[in-house]
C-alpha cells in the first residue's frame, strides 16, 4: 500500500511541476509576444516615416534624426551612382579617341587618293596625243566626323541632343 502511494504522491507532484512550468512557459510566450508585437509597430511606424507619411507627430529634432538617417541611407546609392556614371563617361572617352583616330585615317586616305591620279586618268593621257590638260581634281566635301570642337553649325539640335542625352553603361 505505501508503494501505491508514494507512486501516487509521485505522479501528482510530477503533474504539478507540468503544470506550474506550463503556467509559467505560457506567460513567457505572451511576454515574448507582446515584446515582438511592439517591435513590428515600431519598425513599421519607422517605415512610414521613412516614406515621408505620419511626420504630424514628429518633433523637430526626431525630423532631423530623421533626416540624417535617410541622408546616411542614400549616401552609398550616391557613391554608387557617380561611379557607374564615371564608368559611363570614361567607356565614351575611349569610344570618342577610337572614332576619333578613325576619322583621321579615313582623312588622311581620302587625302592620299585626291592627291594620286586615278587610272582611269592615266589611260585617258596615255591614250591621247593631244597634250592633256591639266585640270585640278575636284574637291568632294564629306561631312566631319570630328567629336568635339565648334557646334556652331550644329546650333539648332544641341539641345535637342542635350535633352536626349542618356548615359547608360555598356555592359
Amino acid at each position: 500500500m505505501e508503494r501505491i502511494l508514494e507512486r501516487y504522491e509521485q505522479k501528482s507532484y510530477a503533474e504539478r511541476q507540468l503544470a506550474s512550468s506550463s503556467s509559467e512557459s505560457q506567460e513567457n510566450l505572451s511576454l515574448e509576444c507582446s515584446k515582438i508585437t511592439s517591435t513590428i509597430e515600431v519598425l513599421q511606424r519607422n517605415l512610414r516615416q521613412f516614406r515621408g507619411e505620419e511626420l504630424d507627430t514628429l518633433s523637430l529634432r526626431d525630423l532631423q534624426l530623421l533626416e540624417q538617417q535617410i541622408g546616411n541611407s542614400l549616401k552609398p546609392i550616391r557613391t554608387r551612382k557617380n561611379k557607374l556614371m564615371h564608368e559611363s563617361i570614361s567607356l565614351l572617352q575611349k569610344r570618342e579617341r577610337s572614332l576619333q583616330d578613325q576619322n583621321n585615317k579615313l582623312a588622311k586616305k581620302l587625302k592620299e587618293k585626291e592627291q594620286t591620279p586615278t587610272e582611269h586618268e592615266l589611260r585617258n593621257l596615255a591614250s591621247s596625243s593631244s597634250p592633256p590638260s591639266v585640270q585640278p581634281p575636284a574637291t568632294v566635301q564629306f561631312p566631319s566626323l570630328t567629336i568635339g570642337g565648334s557646334y556652331k553649325s550644329m546650333e539648332g539640335s544641341i539641345r535637342e541632343a542635350q535633352f536626349n542625352l542618356n548615359l547608360v553603361p555598356i555592359l
